[in-house]
């Protein structure tokens, strides 16, 4: 039984995991995680290390394939990361052949959001599809598209960045632009959004319950934002609410683009369903063509807060599968 390793590089955090395919499912044996350290050199030989110890622990030589899974921009042929926006220093970094000629095995690496989709398409909420879209929706913004069967990737590795897409003139950053949907729709936008509310309401005398003095400001996270809507602080709905609003009108745009089957959404959708869901339906339904949005459906990434783990293993498994083809 061959097993694949997947390696998950973010801007503060990484992951080795060692899995297996039993049948038409992944199998996690083991996995590590730890935080990045500075610079491309440290990471790799971190990296080497976690999976060396994973593989011990298995009783396994080496891995069938290795799938690395990187937020962009990248070029996935060459397997260079280019100068990443939460990896500094990392530029043009070639992190397919240390391990390539540590193992001796395919190596694969791909923009993180493709990862995901093809994780998703192949063991989550988009099995069974064609054409499906994988939204990100963590600490930023970006898609996966899965189009008549097989990943899309664009001319150079930067297809489904609809996170850059302008939604309103003016509103919090995200991938650099002002107003963008990543902006409304990401960890880090839904924070700056809910920063400007709290500032307003401290300078009026009015201090709201996820910030109630000036030095919580830099505290506010889209967790934190979350957990007060669900206690029913009028200001954090409200906050959800718009992020709900505009994560419908961006997927109008891809349901009437596209024409999907399904659109996955993954990390804070799927953990605020309740509370982003309605706002984005309802604007979903006003924008998009009614005979697109007939045969598309809107569902949580069903791999949840795993599916990092499962998309650097779906690296290594469609690479494996394309050479053995």
């Amino acid at each position: 039984m061959s097993h694949i390793a997947g390696i998950d590089i973010g801007g503060t955090k990484c992951a080795v995991s060692l899995g297996r395919i039993e049948g038409e499912e992944a199998v996690i044996l083991e996995k590590r995680q730890f935080a990045t350290p500075e610079g491309p050199e440290q990471t790799i030989d971190m990296l080497m290390e976690q999976l060396e110890q994973l593989l011990r622990l298995s009783s396994v030589a080496r891995p069938s394939a290795v799938g690395i899974s990187c937020g962009g921009p990248l070029d996935s042929e060459k397997g260079l990361l280019l100068s990443p926006p939460n990896l500094p220093g990392w530029d043009s970094v070639d992190i397919v052949r240390p391990f390539r000629e540590r193992y001796g095995v395919p190596v694969k690496l791909q923009n993180d959001a493709n990862a995901g989709a093809v994780a998703e398409w192949k063991w989550g909420a988009g099995r069974g599809t064609r054409n499906m879209v994988f939204l990100t929706f963590g600490t930023g913004m970006g898609a996966g598209l899965i189009l008549n069967g097989q990943l899309y990737c664009g001319t150079n590795d930067m297809a489904g960045e609809i996170g850059h897409v302008t939604m309103e003139a003016f509103g919090p950053v995200g991938y650099g632009k002002v107003g963008s949907f990543e902006g409304f729709c990401s960890g880090g936008g839904i924070a700056e959004l809910a920063r400007s509310c709290a500032l307003a309401a401290l300078q009026a005398g009015e201090p709201l319950s996820f910030c109630e003095s000036y030095e919580q400001l830099g505290r506010i996270s889209a967790r934190r934002v979350g957990e007060a809507a669900l206690r029913g602080d009028e200001a954090a709905v409200e906050i959800m609410r718009i992020s709900g609003e505009q994560l419908g009108r961006g997927l109008a745009v891809l349901v009437d683009i596209l024409n999907p089957e399904r659109i996955v959404v993954g990390s804070i959708y799927h953990r605020q369903r309740s509370l982003l869901e309605p706002a984005a339906l309802e604007e979903l339904a006003k924008r998009a063509l009614k005979r697109s949005r007939s045969v598309c459906t809107i569902v949580p990434a069903k791999l949840g807060e795993r599916v990092g783990d499962y998309a650097s293993l779906a690296v290594a498994h469609m690479e494996l599968k394309e050479r053995e083809a």
